[in-house]
Order: C-alpha cells, then structure tokens, then sequence
C-alpha cells in the first residue's frame, strides 16, 4: 500500500525503501542504512518526516566464534549475544516509541546464506518493534522474541529455512496481514501496485487439466496483441527454452525485460485444433505496457415512466497509482457521452494503494468531507479529509461490494456511504480494517507491517465485520428483459447480473424521488 506522500514512486525507489501511510499522524518513514564492522550489516533508521534519509557506516574488526551456546545476556532496550564471533546491527530512530538506539549482537552463521537472512531477521524485528500497530506485539516480549529466533536461525542451513523462522517470529503477533514475501512475490506486489511494466502484454496461466501454459488475454495495443496472439494459445517455448514444468509466475519473468529488447516466444496458435491450429515462431519486442484497474461500459436503462437514460458502468478492480486519474478521465468521457448516473463496482476488488482509495473518494466527493479516521498504535485517533475537494459529477451512485471487496475497497464505500454520497448494493463486504506500510529490505524481500487500524467516517468498526450495503442482491445470474442493457458482447455478463439489475431500480427511485447523491 502506499502511503499518503505525494512523493512515493514503488518503481524507481532504490532500496531500501520503506512505504508508510500517513502524512497526519503518522508520518512518513524513510529509511536509513546503518552499517557497523566488515560484515556491513544493514539496520533500520527510521525518520518521521518526508524526504529524510541517513547513512552511517563505521568499521571494526571481526573477532571469532563457536556459536549459540555464548549467549550470555538479554535485557531490556538491549539484545546482546556474547559471542567469538559476532556481528552488531543498530536500529535508531529519533520517534518517541522507540528513543535513543538499540545495539543488537548476535553469532554470525558460517552459512553465507543464513547469514544473509539473519541480517533479514534484525531488519523485519526492527520494523515491527516500532510501527507495528499492537505495542505489546501480541502481549510477549518483542526483544527475547528477537533473541529465541537467532538462536533457532543458527544451526541452519538453508535459506529457506531461516526464512521460515521469520515469518514463524511475525506469526506470534497474532495478524496475518504482517508478513514478509519474498523478493519474486515483492516484484509482482510492486507491478501491481504501479499498473506498469516491461514487458510483451501477455496474461498467462497454466491450464489446470493439462498443465500447460495459455494465454488468458493480451493488453490491448501491445506487442502481444498486435503479433495476433489471442485468448486460448499455448506457449511452448521462450528464447529457445521448453516450459514444461514451468509455473506462470516464471514464464512471467522471462517474458519481462527491459524495453527496446526482444524475447522469441513459439506457441501453439489455436485452441479449437483442427486444421486452423499451428505452432509459430514470434519474435515479440518489449515494450512498456500500462495496465489500467478500470474497465467500463455505458448501459443504455429504460426509467420507470419509459425514458431512455445512460448509466456509466465502472468496475474497478484494484487500487493501482494509476487509479484515480484512470477514474477520473473514464469520468469525464461518460459524462461527454451525456451519461446521467452511474454504477461503480468494487465486487472481489481486494484492496491496493490506500492513498488510491481516498484519491477515488474525492472523484465523488464535494467540499471537506472525512474520508477515513485512523487509530495509531498509541491509541490516537485521527480523520484524514478533503481539503476544498470539487467532484467531477455530482450524477447519483451506486456502490457494488461483496465479500470480495476489502481493504482499500472498503474505505471508499465507506466514505461514499458515509458522506450520503452512494447508495451501496450487494452483500457484505470482507471486513479488513487494517492498513500496512510495506518496507522493501536489503535482500530485496519485503516486511508487510499492520501500523493503523481504521474507522469509517461514521466511526463504524470495519475489521472482522465489514460493512452491511443498504440493498442486498442475490448472487444469481438472472435473465434480464431484453433492451434493458446495452446488448453487447463487451457487457454480455452484465445483462444477467442481478446485482446490476438492483443497482439499476435503485437509481430509478433516487431519480422518482428527485434525490441528487
């Protein structure tokens, strides 16, 4: 997620980068390295304020060691592990919940690996030991916690491994959503989270029955599409190399690379076999490829006294960085085309860029509005609001969610319900009322850390409940009367989803009523 600083770019960050929330109350992390003896052991220097980066590196010589048997001593605001052979990681920070600096020491494993995550290990306690939301971490003791896990961490050797004692300590803290990805997982979060990549424009997955690698779509316009790659196609190679056994996430990578190069791809054109199916050879040059969260549609709507309107269909399906300008200009080319109400669809969106969430709100939203309250570790609670916000069309709403619908997605049904902006539609959404920074660490990996709950404008609890729409609708796929909506194949789905078919009756009354969202 991103945080509220006009700053943040996830893509051309260089590491380590941290990725706080909030630009009131919380503000924003920055971190520093701190590196101490031959080893360069990376740690964490955490700065409330934008823009503040430290480095600091100091030299001294290595002495040796046997291991985890020396521990001598633990205490306090103090983790020391007298040992032969040790190395020291120094977390500071100037923010009151964690003054001054702590000096961790602890036995260097002989396997280089290990001893790579260990200094992973010191970074994600450090993280969580000051922003993590519960400042009892789950009622134990964060700096013995530190201590029982390097000693587990010791004697193995493999990375994975010592990655599972990681994610084991943060398991502790009692919330799933403070973890740690690895540096694969990381990149994928940080494509997503951008909405751009390098690449040929290829969706692909592997076909359950069969194993093998198809298409699932191209992006419109890129290399992919223009090379007449289509839904169905099988990859069978790239750059010479066989993907049998090869998973989509790393087809995925060899496609991407740098733009201005060029990746072969052979494919068995074809889904249907027969005579029309072939294998082909495609040179594909890479591009940049920008992936829009936004599709649309406007539905031609027959009103309860027979006038033929148009509603604006939008369905957003992740809270990118390019979200809200891609909102606002679909916005504004609906409203071009004389649409007069809308529906937007945050069904199975499951979060993204808070920051995204409340820039989408103020698309909707007039003057200044709370669009979300937080609680901060320390127990304050904080609005963040529009300032002089100006809406792009004040056209009546309707908000679908589901159980599918979290996070992000639920703050901006919440800001829109609970500023009496939009009417919500559907079924309950998924409850997850916690925000995390992402902190990318030395290794390339990445520390997920819950720092804030929140609150909807109302002050209604959204974790582990969720939030209840005014109208509910069946899940069923129902059979519309034909006419009712735009009979393309571009919105086929649409004219048998019941939800869109209360979405459409709900707009109807607002409009019987005279009611202006």
């Amino acid at each position: 997620m991103e945080p509220l600083c006009s700053n943040f770019d996830l893509l051309k960050s260089s590491r380590p980068t941290s990725i706080p929330l909030f630009s009131n109350r919380l503000s924003c992390l920055n971190r520093g390295i701190v590196k101490k003896l031959s080893v360069s052991l990376p740690c964490a220097s955490y700065n409330h304020g934008p823009n503040q980066h430290q480095a600091v590196k100091t030299e001294a010589p290595l002495p040796q060691s046997n291991g985890p048997d020396l521990i001598k001593s633990i205490t306090k605001g103090f983790v020391g592990f007298a040992a032969a052979a040790t190395a020291l990681a120094s977390v500071c920070s100037d923010s009151p919940a964690f003054a001054g600096s702590l000096t961790v020491a602890f036995p260097v494993s002989r396997t280089e690996e290990v001893n790579t995550v260990q200094r992973t290990l010191v970074e994600a306690w450090g993280l969580i030991r000051e922003t993590f939301v519960d400042p009892t971490y789950n009622h134990q003791d964060w700096d013995l916690k530190l201590q029982q896990t390097m000693v587990e961490m010791f004697p193995l050797k493999s990375a994975d491994a010592a990655y599972g004692k990681i994610r084991g300590m943060l398991s502790t803290l009692g919330d799933p959503f403070t973890r740690i990805v690895s540096p694969k997982e990381y990149q994928s979060f940080r494509i997503g989270s951008d909405g751009n990549l390098q690449g040929v424009g290829l969706f692909i997955s592997v076909e359950p029955k069969t194993g093998h690698l198809v298409v699932l779509s191209c992006v419109d316009g890129s290399p992919a599409a223009r090379a007449g790659i289509q839904e169905g196609d099988e990859l069978i190679e790239i750059n010479g190399q066989r993907l049998d056994g090869v998973d989509s996430e790393a087809a995925a990578l060899r496609l991407r690379g740098q733009a201005g190069t060029t990746v072969t791809v052979k494919l068995h054109f074809g889904k249907d076999s027969g005579s029309g199916s072939s294998i082909k050879e495609v040179k594909l040059p890479r591009e940049y490829i920008r992936l829009s969260p936004i599709s649309s549609t406007v539905i031609p709507h027959r009103t309860l006294d027979g006038r033929l309107t148009k509603t604006g269909y939008v369905k957003l399906s992740t809270f990118s960085q390019s979200a809200a300008t891609d909102m606002k200009n679909t916005i504004h080319d609906m409203e071009s085309q004389g649409v007069h109400s809308y529906i937007l669809d945050l069904r199975n969106n499951p979060g993204g860029l808070v920051k995204a969430g409340l820039d989408v709100a103020q698309i909707w939203l007039e003057g200044n509005e709370t669009l979300v309250n937080t609680i901060d570790r320390d127990g304050q609670l904080s609005p963040i609001n529009m300032v002089n916000g100006h809406a792009v069309t004040h056209d009546p709403l309707i908000v679908l969610v589901n159980e599918g619908s979290a996070s992000a997605s639920e703050i901006l049904a919440g800001a829109l319900h609970d500023n009496g902006r939009a009417i919500l539609v559907g079924h309950k959404t998924f409850g997850k009322g916690k925000i995390q920074s992402v902190t990318e660490l030395h290794d390339g990996s990445a520390l997920f850390v819950t720092v804030a709950k929140y609150l909807s404008p109302a002050l209604h609890d959204i974790d582990q409940v969720g939030i209840m729409p005014d109208v509910q609708c069946t899940t069923d796929m129902l059979t519309s009367p034909k006419g009712t909506l735009m009979e393309k194949s571009s919105v086929s789905s649409l004219e048998a989803d019941s939800c869109i078919m209360v979405a459409e009756h709900e707009l109807d009354i607002q409009e019987s009523k005279g009611t202006a969202s």
